[in-house]
């Protein structure tokens, strides 16, 4: 017995998988960049707006390479979200000394965040617009 799967479904799962790959990839180079700029005893303030500024450039750049691939909305509204805060906790975390010991951790960390950040942002999407309904017509 075969399970028939439809074009357009595995097309969504793609879509979906590659949305939250891209927030994984925001979270990641953001956490990366301010594991490399942020030094343990820089003032917190100072550290938090480089982590804000750092996040905004890579969800930019990240966004709009991956845009014409996934959706503008879907790849900009959770990496603008994943850039700035993740960069400004991030860099309060990594300034206060208190983050991962290990940069593989603070990687880990980061791809996290931006995964938990795309999956909320999911989910309050389709608690606005309700379950949606397809068909194959």
């Amino acid at each position: 017995m075969r399970l028939a799967i439809s074009e357009k479904r595995v097309k969504a799962m793609l879509f979906a998988i590659g949305d939250y790959l891209a927030g994984g990839l925001i979270g990641l180079a953001t956490a990366f960049l301010v594991r490399i700029l942020i030094a343990p005893g820089m003032d917190m303030v100072i550290a938090m707006l480089i982590g804000m500024g750092l996040g905004m450039i890579v969800h930019m750049i990240v966004g709009f390479l991956l845009a014409p691939l996934l959706g503008m909305f879907e790849t900009m509204m959770p990496g603008a979200l994943t850039g700035m805060y993740g960069g400004m906790l991030f860099a309060m975390r990594d300034s206060m000394g208190a983050g991962s010991s290990t940069l593989t951790a603070a990687l880990l960390v980061g791809a996290g965040f931006g995964v938990a950040v795309t999956s909320a942002m999911k989910i309050y999407d389709r608690a606005l617009r309700g379950p949606v309904l397809e068909s194959d017509v």
